[in-house]
């Protein structure tokens, strides 16, 4: 059973980074079963992938940001610089046996949604505008490198 399913209210309307947040969800919902499981490794092992993965995501939207020229682009990129920390802060507390799974879990949810919709739907139209190109650059990457770029 998952922990957190994905709706429709949490579309920003742009495929790829759609299902970027899709993975994220997905990461969330393997993380609650690998603790329902107690299975103290694969716990490490998703942790340490959601990080990754949450670090690439954010490098790649900090990057869509600036090409689309979204002027609040500085202060989205310290959001997430923050909340790399703070996710790196809950990575030690696993790594000295503390069971962080359940809170981490709670966390990431609301901190996403909340992202999502009050954060990310903020730079769309200016990505949109960038993604709609026939010749964009960005566009020919997004889709050779994350399948998407509609």
């Amino acid at each position: 059973m998952s922990y957190w399913v994905w709706d429709s209210s949490l579309s920003i309307g742009i495929d790829v980074i759609d299902g970027q947040h899709r993975r994220i969800v997905d990461y969330i919902n393997d993380l609650h079963e690998a603790h329902s499981d107690h299975d103290h490794d694969k716990v490490t092992q998703i942790l340490m992938g959601l990080v990754d993965y949450t670090v690439t995501h954010f490098a790649f939207e900090e990057d869509l940001m600036t090409q689309a020229g979204y002027p609040l682009s500085a202060s989205h990129k310290k959001v997430h610089e923050s909340f790399i920390a703070h996710i790196q802060n809950y990575k030690k507390e696993h790594e000295k046996g503390q069971d962080i799974a359940r809170k981490l879990m709670s966390e990431l949810q609301i901190w996403l949604t909340n992202h999502i919709k009050n954060e990310d739907r903020h730079y769309v139209p200016y990505a949109n505008e960038v993604l709609g190109k026939k010749k964009s650059w960005l566009k020919k990457a997004l889709g050779s490198f994350f399948g998407g770029g509609k």
